[in-house]
């Protein structure tokens, strides 16, 4: 009999647990269905707003992040729409990721974030907890499932009102799990030495944090318990601490396990600042705390409303800290964490090249899922030039010298091996990327037909790669054989094709609209022209009677070979640079 996978056998475990407990305690189920309804609620929102901005969200980013100022209220206002610093966290990742924003621009957002993260504290602190919102959240429910029914943007924003209106039947459902729960839990009467006591719910705010994905719905519960009496207001301060952290340790697990530098950078920005602001806030604990039981003891503050102020206050204190070093810690991490040096893909054993950009992170915005497509393109690009030189028998690394020098001559025994570079590293990169796009979610005209591009400019660094694999027989055949009469004509061959690989490789790095990427792309067209006077110099001496009729044969189809290559070249560039156009244009 086959085993279960451990993993399997644990969730099955937990949910045959988390059964038995729904059926022990009705309050407690009451609790969990109250957070279930919160959770989804802001899956709608999140899904709603991605449909109904378009591709809105990307100019708004970009226009958002023009100064830290900026960056800080866009920090804010998307996490108070959003109801989660974690997604904001990571969307601001992704749109880094893919060359949108700064990394100081980044960091001014994640400065926002937590700001931002106290505002639906505040306006459900002063609500309190006697006013019920299902009274709005029934109608408005009903709303946004009519609109579901009409168009895409209709339905976009009928999402958004569902989402909204479960969490708001959802705080209900918590606060009267909780009241269910007031007399079977009471943290509050748990007394534990002062410093303990403080580390142990800091603890639970980290996890509940981590477990939730989200710092709000961990803040939403301690209110609720804070007003149930489950938990004292000083507990309740320790949680929100705690919640601060755990928000940044989900950023900071995809950020670092993503290839990118700069998501990795902003991750470790994000974790830094929620790490030092609450060491910060423990350190300064007793003035702090002391300052929000003082106020409240002057103006009749409640628990809920301090915490609230608390939360507000050492996130304060952390931007105060943080607000002036914004680009010192930017140039830090970039030390910290530099651009990895440019060398070969390709790996020396039989292990397949991975997407390098492509992560379910991407996918959380259909501005940034585009982006990614198009830089794994250029991952594919450089991938398919480094195969190509290895139908060449030209060492990778030549590719990557500053100055061009004479080629190396091959070194016999040469072997065939561009069918294997195929289906090892070409194929299987071109396969991810397709099952990539094929989980993006986009509605809009331009980003269709910006991914129809990539695309197209994929398809076609694919189809170079199988023109070349024709190329290495009789490049292998020929190149070991320095007395046989077209051996210099091959070894001309191999130099004008490797000219084109580096004429590509330097195209790509020029900017969009400069003068030198003009005269680039201009000489790789001669010189890919150029191939019609080799063609007719063979063709001289097949009748001067230097070649022979199956010499020529072979060689005139390599050439052609080549030929297509150049154009397949030229053509991807082509396409790319009127993606980017068309890019900017919408962005205007």
């Amino acid at each position: 009999m086959k085993k279960l996978p451990l993993k399997t056998l644990f969730s099955l475990v937990l949910l045959a647990v988390l059964a038995a407990s729904f059926w022990y305690s009705t309050a407690w189920l009451k609790l969990c269905y109250g957070l279930a309804l919160f959770l989804f609620g802001m899956q709608c929102i999140e899904e709603g707003l991605h449909n109904a901005a378009g591709g809105t969200l990307e100019r708004l980013m970009a226009k958002s992040t023009a100064t830290a100022g900026k960056g800080l209220l866009f920090g804010i206002g998307a996490t108070f729409v959003l109801q989660s610093s974690t997604l904001v966290s990571l969307l601001t990742i992704a749109f880094l990721s893919t060359g949108l924003i700064t990394l100081a621009g980044g960091i001014a957002i994640i400065l926002g974030t937590n700001l931002g993260a106290t505002s639906g504290i505040w306006l459900l602190a002063l609500a309190g907890q006697s006013i019920s919102l299902s009274p709005i959240a029934v109608p408005m429910l009903v709303f946004g499932i009519l609109a579901s029914f009409f168009n895409n943007k209709s339905k976009a924003v009928g999402r958004v009102l569902v989402g909204i209106s479960l969490i708001f039947l959802g705080i209900d459902a918590i606060k009267d799990g909780f009241q269910a729960l007031g007399g079977q839990v009471d943290f509050a009467s748990l007394r534990f030495n002062g410093v303990a006591e403080i580390a142990i719910f800091c603890g639970i705010g980290l996890l509940l944090t981590i477990v939730l994905q989200s710092s709000h719905a961990t803040l939403i519960l301690t209110l609720a318990a804070l007003a149930g009496g489950q938990i004292s207001v000083t507990q309740g301060f320790a949680i929100a601490i705690g919640s601060n952290v755990g928000s940044s340790v989900s950023t900071a697990f995809v950020g670092m396990l993503g290839s990118d530098r700069s998501g990795q950078r902003l991750a470790l920005a994000h974790l830094a600042f929620n790490v030092v602001t609450a060491v910060l806030s423990l350190i300064l604990w007793w003035p702090l705390s002391r300052l929000v039981i003082g106020l409240a003891d002057w103006t009749g503050m409640g628990n809920l409303l301090q915490l609230a102020l608390f939360h507000t206050l050492f996130n304060g204190l952390g931007l105060a800290v943080f607000w002036k070093l914004q680009q010192r810690l930017a140039d830090k991490l970039l030390q910290w964490l530099p651009e990895k040096a440019e060398t070969s893909l390709l790996p020396e054993n039989s292990t397949p090249v991975r997407a390098r950009y492509l992560n379910d992170n991407m996918l959380r915005s259909g501005d940034t899922a585009v982006r990614a497509v198009f830089q794994e393109v250029g991952h594919l690009n450089t991938l398919g030039t480094e195969v190509i030189c290895h139908v060449l028998f030209i060492p990778v690394a030549h590719l990557y010298k500053e100055e061009e020098e004479e080629l190396p001559p091959p070194q016999a025994p040469l072997h065939l091996n561009a069918q294997a570079y195929y289906e090892s590293q070409i194929k299987p990169l071109y396969s991810e990327l397709l099952d990539f796009t094929g989980k993006t979610d986009i509605e809009g005209d331009s980003q269709q037909q910006r991914l129809a591009t990539a695309h197209e400019a994929a398809w076609q660094i694919v189809e170079i790669v199988k023109e070349s694999k024709h190329l290495q027989k009789n490049m292998q055949q020929y190149l070991q054989q320095p007395d046989a009469p077209v051996f210099k004509d091959y070894l001309r061959l191999r130099k004008h094709l490797f000219k084109t690989l580096r004429l590509f490789r330097e195209i790509n790095a020029l900017p969009l609209q400069s003068a030198q990427r003009s005269e680039r792309m201009a000489q790789l067209e001669a010189h890919t022209a150029s191939l019609e006077t080799f063609r007719a110099r063979v063709l001289v001496k097949l009748r001067s009677g230097k070649l022979g009729g199956w010499q020529t044969s072979s060689l005139m189809n390599d050439i052609n070979y080549a030929r297509r290559i150049g154009q397949g070249i030229v053509e991807i560039l082509q396409i790319l640079e009127a993606a980017e156009q068309q890019r900017q244009a919408v962005s205007i």
